[in-house]
């Protein structure tokens, strides 16, 4: 068997392996070395292969895929920096529990360490970053080694997949030849269609007296808090809810958790939060009994202190299967259960909570007065509180909103409110960078339902070069882009007393004209000045075919005064009301 059969046979066997396994979007970056395997995943008729020039905008891009579709996505890249310019997103992908297989075509062996070109050190790269590596071996033919590349490919899939999911990384070398040849008969062999070593995974669930245990440390305390911080299961809002209500609590939804949206019952949901727990004396007022958190630590800054400001009180963080997502350090039980099974147990149980009318009635009460004043009309000029309620107004039906993050996320957090429409939110806050957003944002879209991504001019900036990817596959998609002409988070923090140093700093300000950027790319541009004009270019960008950017500048320090006097309002009120 010539070299080119070898190659051939093995990179098919692999790859076809990871479609009986259930991968259906590769996304390829072009390169030399990684030859074989970008032909082969174009040959097979199973796969859709995305072309990304940029490495970097490539692993967003796929991140952004492997989110909305809940499935693994691979990434094949050629030798070299081209690798390391995945690292921000497998990064992201490690810490928000995004299944990736990252495929890096590599130098044989004889070729590294002794200056021979696009030969860096590959093996491992990313460190702990990924929760498998393998080192391939190099080509053969024979039925071991078809066995073997088969037996790692799905391995790859079932690792990324597995408990929480996360990347992974496949290190190929290959010797020249480098193009496969797809006139070999039987090119992805006469395998069955049943995947190698298919492997079945169930959900964890706690035993009844598990459940009981957990229980009976609650006698006794009225003053429950369930918390749903960021994550991504459809079902847990209905399941969750049912707690709530059977238990009489208020459930504090961060914009994340999937809970703001949808047709569950949603008279416990308190959104406004973030806003309540600004003044210390409405914390204060607001000590629980204990609280009960599904999900990611929440956005909201005033949430963190106000868990730190109740240390001693139980605390229960529930995670589908492991991890230890408590950065209060505070003293927590960790319950390792699928969230969706664990609400449905506790409902299982005879037993009927100790409830406390006044403290459900409370909070009620001030998520009423703080939506009041934060619902309150319009102004001249269009904020960007504002922006983001006249998004959620229009958005279609069954919409996708990918937010940024930085002030992009906090704002929805503030100005997001229930709604019956079916929306799932998607955000990258396992680093909470600002690149790869338009990436993400890109990723998302490739289902063809509605996406709008929520970025500001910084992240929008750093990450231009993914609008290619809108232009190449004409893909579907709204961006809000809310420009304050810089870092208008900073101006909410104490460097923004620093005058000296704070623009040039923080500020950081651009000065770029975007339409012209989204023009060259082939998309539709618009701008707004007050909430009903964003309303209607928003909903003009929906009839639209493609990308379309909607543009709302805005001022940081008007900005800053407008949060600030909302949150001052919401406090004033409320203190009248203790």
């Amino acid at each position: 068997m010539n070299p080119t059969e070898v190659l051939t046979r093995y990179t098919a066997n692999f790859v076809d392996e990871l479609s009986k396994n259930g991968v259906t979007d590769i996304v390829i970056s072009p390169g030399s070395r990684s030859t074989p395997l970008a032909m082969t995943i174009a040959e097979h008729p199973d796969i859709k292969e995305w072309i990304v020039i940029d490495e970097r905008s490539a692993a967003f891009f796929a991140m952004g895929i492997a989110k909305k579709t809940g499935h693994a996505v691979a990434l094949v890249c050629t030798s070299g920096t081209a690798a390391a310019n995945y690292f921000p997103a497998i990064v992201e992908a490690n810490y928000s529990r995004v299944p990736l297989i990252v495929l890096t075509a590599d130098r044989p062996h004889e070729l590294r360490d002794i200056g021979a070109p696009q030969a860096i050190e590959q093996l491992k790269l990313y460190g702990d970053y990924v929760k498998w590596f393998q080192e391939m071996a190099l080509p053969e033919a024979s039925e071991n080694m078809l066995s073997y590349v088969r037996n790692k490919s799905a391995r790859a899939v079932f690792m990324a997949n597995e408990g929480n999911p996360g990347p992974v990384q496949l290190n190929f070398p290959f010797r020249d030849p480098l193009v496969p040849d797809f006139s070999i008969e039987n090119l992805w062999s006469n395998q069955s269609s049943d995947p190698r070593n298919h492997t079945v995974e169930g959900k964890k669930q706690l035993s009844t007296n598990q459940i009981i245990s957990i229980i009976e440390k609650l006698q006794g305390k009225g003053r429950g808090l369930i918390v749903c911080g960021p994550q991504t299961d459809q079902e847990l809002a209905q399941a969750v809810t049912k707690v709530a209500e059977a238990w009489g609590l208020p459930i504090l939804a961060d914009p994340l958790s999937q809970l703001r949206a949808g047709e569950h019952a949603k008279d416990l949901i308190v959104e406004t939060y973030d806003a309540i727990f600004r003044d210390e004396r409405i914390r204060n007022k607001l000590r629980p009994d204990y609280i009960i958190r599904f999900g990611a630590m929440p956005v909201s800054k005033p949430y963190l202190f106000y868990v730190n400001e109740n240390k001693h009180i139980p605390q229960f963080v529930v995670e589908n299967y492991t991890g230890f997502r408590e950065p209060t350090g505070n003293n927590t039980e960790f319950i390792f259960s699928d969230a969706v099974l664990f609400c449905n147990s506790l409902l299982t149980i005879e037993y009927t909570p100790e409830q406390d009318k006044e403290w459900l009635e409370d909070w009620q009460s001030m998520n009423r007065i703080a939506k009041k004043h934060l619902l309150a009309e319009a102004g001249d000029e269009l904020t960007e509180g504002e922006a983001v309620r006249a998004l959620v107004d229009v958005i279609p039906e069954s919409s996708s909103i990918y937010v940024g993050n930085s002030m992009a996320v906090r704002d929805l957090d503030t100005f997001f409110f229930t709604t019956p429409k079916h929306l799932s939110i998607l955000a990258n806050r396992g680093a909470n960078g600002i690149d790869g957003m338009i990436s993400s944002g890109l990723g998302a879209a490739i289902t063809g339902a509605p996406v709008t991504l929520v970025v500001g001019d910084l992240s929008f900036y750093h990450d231009l070069n993914a609008l290619l990817i809108a232009k190449q596959y004409k893909l579907n998609i709204t961006i809000l882009l809310i420009n304050n002409n810089g870092g208008g988070i900073f101006s909410f923090l104490p460097q923004s007393q620093e005058k000296k140093h704070f623009e040039v700093l923080f500020g950081t300000p651009v000065d770029i004209e975007f339409k012209h950027a989204v023009q060259m790319y082939g998309g539709m541009y618009a701008s707004a000045g007050t909430e009903e004009a964003l309303k209607a270019v928003l909903y003009d960008s929906y009839q639209h075919k493609g990308l379309s950017v909607v543009e709302v500048k805005t001022d940081r320090e008007t900005n800053t005064s407008w949060h600030r006097s909302k949150w001052k309002a919401i406090a004033e009120e409320l203190k009248g009301e203790a």
